[in-house]
């Protein structure tokens, strides 16, 4: 008996010890930033050693040498693997004090009550530099619950010799513009390129899972769907939402989009437009950049490729992934305010923000510094009128993700009618966000 109270009594005393040296951690002088993987290097891949920390860790050093005694740890954390570990520090109360990532993949968690705005930190020169539509899309009920420092625009990239072979020259706009259809046209330019060549499949739609289906939303905003009311509830299922779906059921009998679209994934589209297949596809900047990268170096043939934004009935639209920086609230005062400075230190730094230019700057003072090395910056400045806020910044966005494909799957194979696919999805969808528009201490928090 004893030794079982003495065993009791040692297990005890280290639990104590492992309390205390969890909660002593990290000081107030010390913080945890995460990232995902985004680019290499600090500015460029081509940076000896260039690695995905290697921007921070740039940035780390300029402020440690402002700031001496601060300590800024940096860990990349997996794409794949960025969900289940917030949700474990989420539990654990060992959440890091900032993550860089897509703005829309956070949005959850200023809804927990999570993240702490930066409202305070960012003065009316800096936001003056960055356009209004990248500022919605980071704020929630006027709060901004991230800093942005990149954009990733999603549009269309279209095969313009394919344009030429089926005489579609008018629909071509210049290698450093972005085209503008209408509806009318883009019925036009499918129909086309089909009589034209039997064997390519004039639009690259894909069903297969959640991946890519940014441009899928889009898609059934065509034909003049908001897609979120006023209170934040889905409506695609109203008219105008069952014409996109039906159109892109229709698409589906002409054959005008690949054979068994409902298991094809936008990584398989991607690949059947580089190789040709498929002659209007989906794209980012990112993307576009990289075919044309890969085409100068080899790995892919060339053919002469440009950009469009997404028509509908509304006009022409486009939608942008935002790259920034959220803070966790929940180290302590102290913390909390260290990594706020440190965002603001390398979000507005006039050097650092250079590195936007890996993906696509949302600052327009680096805009006009940097025109003449990516051609295309002007238009894509000038495309900032066309982005809506695909996301809605909802709470459950995640959920909704998952509630889509498998409808627009039942539409394609024929199992629903689009009206009863878009119910479904509207349904499951507005359950998800109910129960986050209740819980969202972003919208019920004064």
């Amino acid at each position: 008996m004893k030794k079982v109270i003495i065993a009791v009594v040692t297990f005890c005393l280290a639990l104590v010890s492992l309390s205390s040296c969890a909660s002593e951690e990290k000081a107030s002088n010390e913080i945890e930033v995460w990232l995902t993987p985004q680019w290499q290097g600090t500015y460029s891949a081509d940076e000896k050693g260039a690695d995905y920390d290697s921007f921070f860790k740039t940035a780390v050093k300029m402020y440690e040498k402002e700031h001496p005694g601060t300590k800024i740890d940096i860990q990349v954390i997996p794409g794949d693997e960025r969900d289940s570990k917030l949700s474990v520090a989420t539990q654990t109360n060992t959440l890091p004090d900032v993550f860089f990532e897509s703005s829309f993949a956070m949005t959850n968690y200023a809804h927990q009550g999570l993240l702490e705005p930066f409202n305070s930190i960012i003065d009316k020169k800096n936001k003056a530099d960055i356009s209004e539509a990248i500022w919605d899309n980071v704020n929630i009920n006027d709060k901004t619950y991230f800093y942005p420092f990149a954009q990733n625009p999603g549009m269309l990239v279209y095969n313009a010799d394919m344009f030429k072979q089926a005489g579609l020259e008018k629909y071509i706009a210049g290698k450093d513009a972005i085209a503008n259809w209408t509806m009318e046209d883009f019925k036009t330019v499918l129909t086309a390129l089909k009589k034209n060549n039997d064997k390519v499949s004039p639009f690259g739609f894909y069903a297969k899972n959640n991946q890519g289906d940014t441009w899928n939303m889009m898609y059934l905003r065509m034909f003049g769907s908001s897609f979120y009311d006023e209170s934040g509830q889905l409506n695609v299922n109203d008219k105008k939402g069952i014409a996109a779906l039906d159109f892109i059921k229709e698409l589906n009998t002409k054959g005008l989009i690949p054979s068994g679209a409902e298991s094809l994934s936008s990584n398989d589209v991607n690949a059947m437009f580089q190789n040709q297949q498929v002659g209007i596809s989906f794209a980012n900047a990112v993307l576009y950049e990289g075919m044309l990268d890969n085409m100068k170096g080899g790995s892919l043939d060339k053919f002469d490729i440009r950009l469009a934004n997404i028509p509908s009935m509304d006009g022409p639209q486009s939608f942008t992934y935002v790259l920034g920086s959220a803070v966790f609230n929940t180290n302590g005062e102290e913390r909390m305010e260290l990594a706020q400075d440190f965002v603001k230190f390398y979000s507005e730094n006039q050097e650092l923000v250079k590195a936007s230019m890996n993906f696509l700057p949302v600052r327009e003072s680096v805009i006009a510094e940097e025109a003449d090395t990516l051609p295309l910056l002007p238009a894509y400045v000038n495309n900032d009128q066309y982005v809506i806020n695909f996301s809605n910044n909802t709470p459950g966005y995640s959920e909704i993700r998952n509630a889509l494909f498998p409808e627009i799957q039942a539409t394609l194979t024929g199992e629903k009618s689009s009206k009863e696919a878009l119910d479904s999805f509207v349904k499951s969808g507005n359950k998800a966000i109910d129960t986050g528009l209740r819980r969202s201490k972003a919208l019920n928090d004064d």
